[in-house]
């Protein structure tokens, strides 16, 4: 896909605000590859899954993303063998556990998410790895006294050692002479050693070992001769202590380097998820909806609003308190015409609806819902081709003229028949003849090649062209001639007026001068007709409307039906094969008992009865046939 187009469309905004719904950083780096497709295929699934998603979200079934992270570097470092830390081993265990938890949620899952279940289908519940991890080391990232039972027997010993040393602290501590050389009577510790703070003067009142000085040097901490064998004994049995913690480090390294193939498999798998959990959330959010996709190179977009602008305006109010909404347009391009010529006034909204549909098309073909009315429906474009400029300048120099051309030039070297084109101000920044003239040579070449193609313009000779074009149509952004404001809304079929006279007329221009204009304007006018074939082009584009809705609304019906059948087959074909399994049920088997849900043995199968005789946990329980299911 064209990435310049996808810049000047600003697709890279949609993905800053889909980058607001991620749960995961996993999520945020596959938002930021996220680009148009080009095959239905994928488009569909990756539309169906988001669908899925956004009801199994109504729902109120979130996916479980807590304790969800990146840990895949750890996971190769454990691999080759290098000792994970404590803490990465608790950040491990944590992804571990998700695992769990979306096992569990696929569980849950309606039947009819049936791409989500088998998305799903390939992460492993490695929960009970993860409870091996968290018995061995605590929240805190501390290694367990219960990791290991040598572990256990170092720090009881350790923990003597500490004991007979607080008796000889609290004996020297109570001696009255000693008292008086401490600087404080407490304690404290110099590596692994207990110290005693004596006023340096004083330093030979206490034999023992200096093991520091405070900055000033005036206090020295001494291990006292009486602590010191113990201060030995207990330095030998920490040093067994961190022997066998970097023994059950490597353990836990090796039992996560057991599981790394199935645990990468599931992260990315999750990523993917927090990708379809996003666009369902932005769906969601903003009253989206699962665009209808077509192999006809057909475009019909109900109601559909500018999703940044409507970002921009939501929980925004103006300065008299009312909150701004998007004005919705109606857009349709390929039935009958393949052309769309746009015409209207400066800040008539004719670049918006440019940017409005090369958006949705790449909304769209990116899997994401659009913001449009259900029904909307949208080809699948193997180029989104745009060339939109500031339509707020006033002046245009050669330079800008050039620079169209070049990418005008650039466009046409890659549209198709399959393509979409946006031009925006087409045949300006030259002279309005010479402009014309360029521009319908563009329009016939675009309607050559095939394309679908959106073109706006002020230039009155190309508000013909459709005219005597059967390919083309013109569109018209409308205007309030009363307010001079305007409303935004597209009409197909019309063509629109500058209305220049009329606003000049308003900003107090004088009089003559508007008269003199309007006397010049009628004097160039050469077609009294147009105005007629103006009303006639409107009727005829309301019925051929009517005739695309109803066209539309009968291929939703088929296809409603289709599905419909598709569904009711397949529950029919789950629910044979699903009798045909516990027929077939022996002892021994694993199955899934409904009313506890969970998984247990059969012990004992009594065909006459209907019932299975099934071990769960520490019990054995009778149960109808009908509320087990087999499993692998």
């Amino acid at each position: 896909m064209d990435a310049h187009t996808l810049q000047i469309i600003e697709f890279p905004k949609v993905r800053e605000i889909l980058s607001g719904y991620a749960a995961t950083s996993l999520g945020r780096e596959l938002i930021d590859a996220v680009t148009p497709m080009t095959v239905l295929e994928a488009i569909e699934r990756e539309q169906g899954l988001v669908a899925e998603m956004m009801v199994t979200i109504g729902q109120g079934q979130s996916p479980p993303f807590a304790g969800l992270s990146d840990v895949r570097l750890l996971v190769r470092r454990a691999v080759i063998g290098s000792m994970l830390t404590a803490e990465q081993i608790l950040e491990v265990a944590a992804v571990l556990a998700t695992t769990g938890a979306f096992y569990r949620f696929r569980m849950r899952l309606d039947e009819r998410c049936a791409g989500l279940i088998e998305l799903l289908n390939s992460v492993e519940d490695l929960g009970p790895a993860a409870k091996g991890l968290y018995s061995c080391v605590d929240p805190r990232g501390n290694i367990a006294d219960s990791a290991s039972p040598e572990l256990a027997e170092i720090r009881q010993r350790l923990a003597a050692i500490d004991d007979r040393v607080q008796v000889v602290l609290k004996r020297l501590l109570h001696d009255t002479e000693l008292r008086k050389v401490l600087r404080y009577p407490n304690a404290t510790m110099s590596g692994d050693h207990f110290v005693l703070p004596v006023a340096a003067n004083y330093r030979h009142k206490l034999p023992g070992v200096v093991h520091r000085t405070s900055p000033t040097g005036e206090t020295v901490f001494i291990e006292p001769t009486a602590l010191a064998n113990l201060g030995a004994e207990r330095a030998v049995v920490k040093g067994e202590e961190d022997r066998e913690t970097k023994r059950i480090l490597r353990r836990l390294t090796a039992d996560i380097a057991r599981v790394a193939k199935p645990l990468t498999i599931a992260i990315e798998i999750l990523a993917r998820v927090d990708l379809i959990a996003s666009k369902a959330k932005y769906g969601r959010d903003f009253g989206m909806s699962r665009p209808v996709m077509n192999g006809e190179g057909r475009v019909v977009l109900r109601s559909a609003r500018h999703p940044l602008l409507e970002s921009i305006f939501r929980n925004r109010t103006s300065s008299d308190g009312v909150t701004r909404s998007v004005v919705p347009l109606d857009v349709t391009l390929g039935c009958g015409f393949r052309l769309l010529v746009v015409t209207g006034p400066n800040t008539g909204g004719k670049t918006v609806v440019l940017k409005t549909v090369g958006l949705l098309a790449a909304m769209a073909q990116s899997g994401i819902p659009i913001p449009a009315e259900p029904g909307s429906t949208l080809p699948v474009f193997d180029q989104i081709l745009a060339d939109i400029g500031d339509e707020q300048s006033l002046e245009q120099s050669l330079s800008t003229f050039s620079s169209h051309m070049t990418r005008i030039a650039s466009i046409l070297r890659l549209a198709t028949a399959e393509s979409l084109v946006l031009l925006d101000e087409l045949g300006a920044g030259t002279d309005p003849t010479e402009g014309a003239a360029l521009g319908r040579a563009l329009l016939d070449t675009l309607a050559g090649r095939g394309c679908r193609a959106i073109v706006t313009t002020h230039i009155g000779d190309l508000k013909t062209y459709a005219l005597a074009n059967a390919d083309a149509e013109n569109a018209a952004v409308e205007f309030n001639r009363e307010s001079l404001q305007p409303t935004y809304r597209l009409l197909i079929g019309q063509f629109g007026m500058s209305n220049a006279l009329t606003i000049a007329r308003r900003l107090q221009l004088p009089r003559d001068l508007i008269d003199r204009a309007r006397k010049y304007l009628r004097r160039r006018r050469r077609n009294p007709e147009l105005a007629k074939l103006h009303e006639l082009r409107a009727e005829t584009e309301r019925l051929r409307s009517e005739a695309v809705a109803a066209k539309l609304a009968a291929d939703q019906e088929r296809e409603s039906l289709r599905v419909l059948g598709e569904e009711q087959a397949r529950r029919t074909a789950a629910e044979e094969q699903l009798r045909v399994a516990r027929d077939r049920l022996k002892v021994g088997d694993n199955v899934r008992v409904a009313r506890f849900d969970k998984v247990g043995k059969v012990v004992r199968v009594d065909a006459r009865k209907r019932t299975v005789l099934v071990s769960v946990g520490l019990g054995q329980w009778d149960v109808p046939v009908e509320e087990v299911f087999p499993t692998e």
